[in-house]
């Protein structure tokens, strides 16, 4: 039992069935048949089902009570790593020049107990790259992996041939030179392999690391700044370590990779030492299929100033905080001299979210050095608006690893799309929980079976939860760079949906020629 929560550890309910859900009341429905049946199997209906999804992205309720997890077993022994960041070399004409070499290395995950794992310039993840809304940015990928992968730029608005998909191969031993101009908000972005069917594997061994994007016109001005001081990057991935803390790949069958040991930026048992009273999170979910309730542990409210393709319009104030795979938040938290607070992730019930974790112990200096006040406004985007009219297209997501029937084919287009345009997609969840990345655009969530989602999923996005057996409609804002010929995906980010074939590809075309754009592809492209 925890200390003033009532919430008894590994003790399922018996009558009532406990919603993971999102900031607000508890809430329990009642069910009349479950005496001794394993939480796992509880939530088969239909009804309750649409109702966990909906509630959990609706902001109200209470965790799942699953036995899983590390709650109150860590010691936090080990400073979080920020990842450094990286310099770019500077042409002559200004463009920021950035190389990453993907390679295999050793790491000790649990100290003194080394094991194989692969990395961005280095063992283990990656650094962090930095640019800036105007800069034209050129990357070279040097790839010594000993077999194909890709570096996808998630969250990247640009030219689909730069893009970093499972058409642009990087051979082993050589090296794709990509090049784009930053031209969108101010962002929290990623990087990562997406070779198509081997995704899970790239990733889940240590290939990731964030892409921040600055715009002096779409930020705050008083929004904490220094990284690795008040502006702080936090990586959240599940691994499966044996005794001898070697990386395991032990894949389940419908959902893959998800892990029993939580890593944070890479560092197992971290904490951070708070030294200003006001620290904004960049909190990326880069597991494989794992998702997240972040709160902290003495339930404080904080401040979500935001989402994956920008910020909010006004922060929005939660005690909770929901991540499936491949999403991001900016979080604003306050801390007082000498804190000591935990910042955990809460069981749910959707299927990708059991057991109680505890990720990271904030640990505040007995002076902080004073912090600006949480802003009441950000000058964000413009909001995502479709037309009267827009064109509406429809997806449905199965339990066989197919969209609309079909499983992904690298020589076919699924859809042509306008440069430009602005449309209202309609994303349908037939089974358990899946999510959903399109690349090249930022959307707004419109409504989950008919209802908004709260206030701090309202912002600019690019993937996004599909509760199990829900419908999800999307306004996505679609980019103007065209090409016929080299498309751009859509998927569950869950990594193993990805790679047995749940994606399907779009084209973005001159206005006015969608009708004759082939929709076969000859094959796909190598780099190197």
């Amino acid at each position: 039992m925890t200390a003033g929560s009532l919430t008894l550890r590994g003790v399922r309910p018996v009558g009532a069935l406990r919603i993971g859900l999102l900031g607000c009341c508890p809430g329990r429905i009642p069910v009349a048949t479950l005496h001794g049946v394993e939480h796992d199997h509880l939530v088969k209906r239909r009804d309750l089902l649409v109702f966990a999804g909906l509630a959990a992205l609706a902001g109200c309720g209470s965790p799942g009570a699953g036995s899983k997890g590390n709650s109150g077993g860590l010691t936090f022994a080990n400073r979080l790593r920020v990842p450094p960041v990286l310099d770019p070399a500077v042409a002559a004409d200004g463009t920021k020049q950035f190389s990453l070499t993907m390679r295999a290395g050793r790491t000790e995950v649990l100290p003194g107990k080394p094991t194989t794992t692969w990395g961005f310039n280095g063992a283990f993840l990656g650094p962090t790259i930095r640019a800036t809304r105007g800069d034209r940015v050129a990357m070279r990928v040097h790839n010594q992996l000993g077999e194909p992968s890709t570096v996808h730029w998630h969250g990247m608005r640009l030219p689909a041939v730069m893009d970093g998909g499972p058409h642009q191969t990087v051979q082993p031993g050589t090296t794709w030179s990509p090049h784009w101009t930053i031209d969108q908000p101010a962002a929290t972005s990623w990087y990562h392999p997406h070779p198509h069917g081997s995704t899970a594997k790239h990733v889940y061994r240590g290939l990731a690391g964030l892409f921040l994007v600055d715009d002096p016109a779409t930020a705050a001005p008083d929004l904490p700044s220094t990284y690795g001081v008040d502006d702080i990057p936090l990586i959240l991935q599940d691994k499966i370590l044996d005794a001898n803390g070697r990386l395991q790949e032990n894949p389940k069958p419908t959902r893959g990779l998800i892990g029993d040991q939580i890593l944070v930026n890479g560092v197992y048992d971290p904490f951070f030492e708070v030294t200003t009273a006001l620290v904004r999170l960049r909190i990326l979910n880069g597991s494989n299929a794992r998702m997240y309730n972040v709160e902290f542990a003495d339930r404080r409210r904080f401040h979500v100033i935001g989402t994956d393709a920008g910020l909010l319009a006004a922060p929005a104030t939660v005690d909770r905080v929901q991540l499936s795979p491949g999403e991001r938040l900016e979080v604003l938290v306050e801390f007082a001299p000498r804190d000591q607070v935990v910042l955990r992730s809460v069981a749910g019930d959707n299927g990708i979210d059991e057991g109680d974790y505890d990720l990271l112990k904030f640990v505040a200096a007995d002076q902080l050095g004073p912090g600006p006040s949480v802003p009441r406004r950000l000058a964000a985007s413009p909001r995502i608006e479709a037309p009267a009219g827009a064109r509406e297209r429809r997806f449905r997501l199965s339990g066989s690893d197919e969209i609309n029937g079909r499983e992904m084919e690298m020589t076919r287009i699924d859809e042509v799309v306008p440069a430009g345009a602005t449309e209202i997609w309609h994303v349908q969840n037939t089974v358990y929980a899946h999510n959903f990345h399109i690349h090249e655009v930022a959307f707004r969530i419109l409504d989950v079976d008919g209802r908004q989602p709260p206030a701090y999923l309202q912002g600019p996005k690019d993937t996004a939860f599909i509760p199990a057996k829900s419908t999800v409609r999307l306004a996505v804002q679609f980019g103007r760079h065209t090409d016929p010929k080299t498309p751009y995906m859509y998927h569950c980010h869950i990594l193993r949906h990805e790679d047995k074939g749940m994606m399907g590809q779009f084209v973005i075309v001159e206005p006015g020629t969608e009708a004759s754009v082939p929709r076969t592809l000859p094959s796909h492209h190598h780099h190197g």
